[in-house]
């Protein structure tokens, strides 16, 4: 929103300035994003006299120009306007001054061999007008050397404000000018707009159907009018906040948008064929807007149509057929109520913005309808004549009138704000609320242009944001050990980290769709008719999904087909692996596809780059659960991954018969079936499956634990016969002394020659460290026996030869 400060003293009067405004606006809420001070930017420009002007010695279009600048010897200015000449009024550039319309920084420059010390600017150049035809021309009566801004009386800041949704009364200069006035800075100016009583019946009569998302529309005829250029009052400041002027009909309806955030619409009533008809749109209807674009409407939208058809697109935009020009005569007035959710749905479903849909979706005051057609009747005969008709009504203005029982100790039980009864009453009256009593519980009835106003909560926040926030206490947390207690349970606690965990891997976050084909919800275990979307917003977009997986391998393809192929992405999300709430869990998912190896260990100039591969997506699996909390040394890896992941190259993670996860390489099927192309894998884990981690810990582990004695390693190769884990032969080696043997690892894997066909050599490094005295031969070998016999009992291995 946007308006100047001379626009605003129209409506707060007072003794204030600039930052008196600004400082308020910021206070109560109405957050400043920015000021265009044309006297700060333009305070370099003066007014100059062309002493001489001669024909360029080398260049048929220049002149070289002598200029009086008032401070000082005349000034070399080569110029290239057709209008340059002597005697003339002009606006001077000295060198290093920035000129807005260039973007360029003047200098001391030689034009085809002659130097020039300056430039004489056209509008254009100062970004005042779009004339770049000639430099400006001043009367005679311009002072030489004085500021130019200064003197044409454009010291007049342009203030640009953000609206929060729920604030349509401050898309009004009027209405930001009410809660400067009760946060103390000036007073409301309130003028009564007097109606203009009607000479004659309004010819044209308006219906407004059933089924119209319309609860009133106003209509009357101003007859004999004389329509052309707004005068330049009323241009200055629709250019001023970024408008162009079109004439002046059409300058009054949008003069009263920012105004009064009240939208209108002009029809010329001599294009206007029979009756008004407020209506749904019918299938095949179009119509050519304003912007001179035709858009097909549909029977969502609302239309205003006559005989002929339609002629606006109700509270959007108005059609170009009926729009006024120079020679409209007669001009029809409309001042109408709209449905917000209706105005925003045709917007963004004809991708069409406009001043009248952002505050109708918004809301605006449906009692200022009639008052706002009077104050458009009153200047459009000020300022074109014409004979006004008597208002026609159709519909019912809606009653908002409500009425909030406000107990006033209540901001100070929600805020911690102190403030007196009387200060709490005496806000709330002058934001235009009618407040009933003066202690206790007072009777609050919000006024017509505050829709937003439901309860006794915003009644806290009007009180609070008008007296100030400066005002509420900082009162410190209690710093006993009950005081604050955790607010985020696990699961939140865990999708943090898990965040956490995967971006610091080189992950890169996704947020795909919760909905996936239904042949892709089948291949990924679900496709259940419960989890089938009864109205689905696209036909490939039918069932709620039962992985991520899905969603990110194709954005991972996206990625590829555009050219970057080394993709590694992730999210964290809900999945729905039943219609139950006990089905439905939060899984952070990630994949890398190409050569999009962990961090560190992808391309390098030495060689080829590897490829992705199942233990990439193991180790980010398994950093993912180290972050959660999980017990990743108790973790036990199996073969009975998904049907989605390649059989022989992927697995599950288990605690007991808990499965927590999945990891590996997606099966070649699948990549088929959702046209992608790997290397690509991916994991996927439960987060509500990760135990929960102890109420209080049994032992306080040291985090560092410094042994004074020597860790010996013992290597054993064993014949197994190969359908046993390695895993299983782990666990068994591990479990024979978890206190003194601190590491067991797989370093080898034979298959051939000299070993049984249905058999293979497994070769284990197991890792001794004694705590309490350096271990003999004795005690070593003893333990190696035990191992030896803990992994033959438990796998059938023998020790190989």
């Amino acid at each position: 929103m946007k308006f100047t400060l001379s626009w605003l003293r129209e409506h707060l009067s007072g003794d204030y300035g600039l930052d008196d405004v600004t400082g308020a606006l910021n206070r109560i809420g109405l957050e400043v994003e920015g000021v265009e001070d044309k006297a700060a930017k333009l305070k370099g420009f003066t007014i100059a006299y062309v002493l001489s002007a001669v024909q360029h010695p080398n260049a048929d279009k220049l002149r070289v120009c002598l200029v009086d600048t008032g401070t000082g010897d005349p000034v070399q200015v080569v110029c290239g306007a057709p209008n340059a000449r002597t005697g003339m009024k002009s606006v001077f550039s000295p060198p290093g001054t920035y000129i807005p319309g260039k973007d360029i920084t003047l200098g001391i420059g030689s034009i085809r061999g002659v130097e020039s010390r300056g430039m004489l600017c056209s509008a254009a150049e100062l970004q005042l007008s779009e004339d770049h035809d000639g430099i400006i021309d001043l009367p005679d009566d311009a002072p030489v050397g004085a500021t130019y801004v200064d003197w044409i009386g454009l010291d007049d800041p342009v203030i640009e404000i953000a609206v929060t949704p729920n604030r349509a009364d401050a898309l009004g200069v009027h209405g930001i000018a009410r809660d400067l006035a009760a946060a103390g800075l000036g007073r409301l100016v309130e003028d009564a707009i007097a109606p203009v009583k009607g000479t004659y019946p309004c010819p044209v009569s308006v219906t407004i159907t059933e089924d119209a998302p319309c609860p009133a529309f106003a209509l009357r005829l101003i007859r004999g009018v004389k329509n052309g250029p707004s005068p330049e009052w009323l241009q200055a400041k629709l250019r001023a906040i970024g408008l162009r002027p079109i004439n002046a009909l059409v300058d009054v309806t949008n003069l009263l948008t920012f105004d009064q955030n009240r939208p209108l619409h002009v029809f010329d009533a001599k294009k206007v064929h029979g009756n008004l008809v407020v209506r749904r749109a019918q299938a095949g209807e179009s119509l050519l807007a304003l912007d001179g674009k035709t858009y097909a409407l549909d029977a969502t939208m609302c239309v205003i149509a006559d005989d002929k058809g339609v002629e606006s697109l109700a509270g959007v935009m108005g059609g170009e057929e009926t729009g006024c020009d120079a020679e409209t005569v007669d001009a029809l007035v409309e001042s109408a109520l709209w449905e917000p959710i209706n105005i925003a749905q045709t917007g963004r479903r004809l991708g069409l913005n406009s001043d009248a849909r952002f505050r109708f979706e918004r809301g605006i005051d449906p009692a200022f309808t009639l008052p706002g057609l009077e104050l458009a009747t009153r200047l459009i005969l000020d300022l074109c004549g014409g004979e006004a008709s008597d208002i026609v009504l159709a519909g019912a203005i809606p009653d908002t009138t409500r009425v909030i029982d406000f107990p006033l100790e209540l901001t100070e039980k929600l805020t911690g704000l102190v403030a007196s009864e009387t200060e709490q009453t005496d806000t709330l009256t002058s934001l235009g609320f009618a407040v009933e009593g003066t202690t206790g519980t007072v009777r609050v009835t919000p006024p017509s242009w505050r829709g937003d106003i439901e309860g006794k909560a915003d009644l806290v926040e009007e009180v609070i944001r008008i007296v100030g926030l400066d005002r509420v206490p900082s009162l410190p947390f209690p710093r006993d050990e009950t005081a604050r207690k955790p607010v985020l349970t696990t699961l939140q606690l865990r999708t943090r980290k898990a965040k956490r965990a995967l971006a610091a891997r080189g992950l890169v976050e996704a947020v795909t769709w919760s909905f996936v084909p239904k042949p892709q919800a089948e291949l990924f275990g679900g496709g259940q008719p419960a989890l089938a979307l009864a109205n689905p917003i696209a036909a490939d977009l039918s069932d709620m999904r039962p992985s991520l997986l899905p969603g990110l391998v194709r954005s991972a393809q996206a990625n590829a087909d555009r050219g970057f192929g080394d993709v590694a992405l992730f999210e964290v999300g809900q999945v729905f692996k039943g219609d139950r709430p006990q089905d439905q869990f939060i899984a952070a998912t990630g994949i890398r596809r190409a050569t999009a190896k962990p961090t560190g260990a992808g391309r390098h100039w030495s060689g080829k780059a590897a490829g992705v591969d199942a233990f990439d997506a193991k180790a980010d699996a398994l950093a993912l659960l180290a972050a959660c909390g999980a017990p990743v040394a108790n973790l036990q890896i199996s073969t009975d991954a998904p049907a989605w992941f390649h059989p022989g190259r992927s697995g599950s993670f288990r605690l007991g018969p808990n499965v927590i996860g999945h990891f590996g390489e997606l099966h070649p099927s699948v990549l088929e079936a959702l046209d992608a192309a790997g290397p690509l894998v991916g994991f996927e884990v439960l987060l509500e499956r990760i135990p929960e981690p102890k109420a209080k810990a049994t032992r306080v582990k040291p985090l560092l634990e410094l042994i004074p004695f020597q860790p010996v390693e013992r290597d054993f190769a064993f014949v197994v016969a190969r359908g046993v884990a390695a895993g299983d032969m782990v666990k068994a080696a591990a479990g024979v002394d978890r206190k003194l043997i601190t590491g067991v690892n797989v370093f080898d894997l034979y298959e051939g020659p000299g070993i049984d066909a249905d058999k293979k050599s497994v070769a284990l490094s197991v890792t001794l460290q004694p705590r309490e005295k350096t271990l003999t031969d004795a005690e070593i070998d003893a333990v190696a026996a035990k191992i030896v016999a803990e992994v033959a009992k438990k796998t059938g291995a023998t020790l190989r030869g």
